[in-house]
């Protein structure tokens, strides 16, 4: 079993800057892949970015050059570093992993977290 946390969520102005993490606990996941993913209210759950074992990251079109996934092996966590964020940033962000492929889809994924809210006012 694996358990994720996210945390670092918040109210930001439009333009600004938030960092989330996501703590790994339970089974080793250094070698899985690892993803956020994140779900506005009445709209289903949208790849963000992910990043496999050997760090090679990939980027959803709409947050490239403004987000940026990271990770820390020793520290068990994972990073997403969000700057120039936008109103339509808005939505819960999901931590998850997978141990099978270096996936940009929900179902690609074994373990999620519960989540956590960002809002980005304009």
């Amino acid at each position: 079993q694996v358990q994720l946390v996210e945390s670092g969520g918040g109210l930001v102005q439009a333009g600004g800057s938030l960092r989330l993490s996501c703590a790994v606990s339970g089974r080793t996941v250094s070698r899985n892949t690892m993803g956020w993913f994140r779900q506005a209210p009445g709209k289903e759950r949208e790849f963000v970015a992910c990043i496999s074992w050997s760090r090679s990251s990939n980027y959803a079109d709409s947050v490239k050059g403004r987000f940026t996934i990271s990770r820390d092996n020793a520290k068990k966590a994972v990073y997403l570093q969000m700057s120039s964020l936008k109103s339509e940033d808005t939505a819960v962000y999901y931590c998850a992993t997978s141990s099978r492929a270096y996936s940009d889809v929900p179902t690609g994924y074994d373990y999620w977290g519960q989540g956590t809210q960002v809002t980005v006012s304009s």
